[in-house]
């Protein structure tokens, strides 16, 4: 048997929140990447051992997969993108919790709810960064090397690939289904 809970977080909600983690990048000011990175890599850890609910383990997941793209050389992520995921972390790296993780069952619901915040603002990041985690795996295999080998240029070369070929394949497609009825307008000869 499942349970569904929803929660509604109110604008005045959302705000608390962003008054949290505004406070928590203050705290976060002088600390390095790594020290931020590090300190949201514990929260992970912690949950390791630990019975959470599956909602939470989902979001703990999606921290971890931010934290490793700050570090992922491969991926380089530009300063400015880098600075943005790390002001989200920045939350992680604060000890005043709103919620203790220590509390049993919703010891982690603040940051689960602090997590999801995280992945939307960040979603387009988080997207891309898992396409390029796709790619190196399977051209790692495909191409029968090191996974750490292949970088953010491979990943940007075939996803220019990918699309030249889908505009030649869609261009042949509207040749030949009378989309270009008056003929190429461009010919050379």
């Amino acid at each position: 048997m499942t349970l569904s809970i929803t929660i509604d977080l109110s604008d005045n909600d959302l705000d608390h929140f962003q008054e949290v983690l505004k406070r928590a990048q203050q705290n976060a000011g002088s600390k390095s990447a790594q020290e931020i990175t590090d300190a949201a890599g514990k929260l992970v850890a912690s949950a390791v051992g630990v019975q959470v609910p599956e909602f939470i383990g989902q979001r703990l997941a999606k921290l971890d997969n931010l934290i490793k793209m700050v570090h992922d050389k491969g991926w380089a992520l530009g300063d400015d993108d880098k600075q943005r995921v790390l002001t989200a972390l920045a939350y992680f790296a604060d000890p005043k919790d709103v919620i203790p993780d220590s509390v049993p069952v919703v010891g982690y619901l603040d940051d689960a709810i602090m997590i999801e915040l995280c992945v939307r603002e960040l979603k387009h990041e988080i997207e891309a960064y898992e396409d390029f985690r796709a790619f190196v795996k399977s051209e790692s295999v495909e191409r029968g090397v090191d996974p750490a080998t292949l970088d953010r240029e491979d990943w940007l070369e075939e996803r220019r690939r990918e699309l030249h070929e889908r505009m030649q394949r869609r261009r042949e497609r509207d040749r030949y289904s009378g989309g270009d009825s008056a003929g190429a307008m461009f010919r050379f000869r």
